[in-house]
């Protein structure tokens, strides 16, 4: 399959996962904030690095609150849904 004939996608359901989608096209396929290039990892490691919410709004005026919280969703469904297999040692 040929890359302009993958569709966009979007994760999960909801007004907060509305606001994020793939596409393979962009940012290599990263989840990132619909509209932008800006990828979720970006939050997750800024505030993992002790970022505040007012920071990374002034860093990205054109997004939002909701952007982050957003993220931040996507985020916790991605754990959600992954599997851990045990290796013996």
């Amino acid at each position: 399959m040929f890359p302009e004939q993958l569709e966009r996608r979007k994760l999960g359901s909801g007004p907060m996962t509305d606001r994020i989608e793939i596409n393979p096209l962009v940012m290599h396929g990263k989840p990132v904030i619909r509209g932008t290039r800006v990828p979720v990892e970006v939050f997750l490691r800024k505030l993992g690095q002790g970022a505040t919410l007012a920071e990374l709004i002034d860093a990205y005026p054109r997004l939002t609150a909701l952007d982050v919280q957003a993220a931040l969703s996507c985020a916790a469904d991605t754990i959600a849904h992954e599997v851990i297999i045990p290796v013996a040692s």
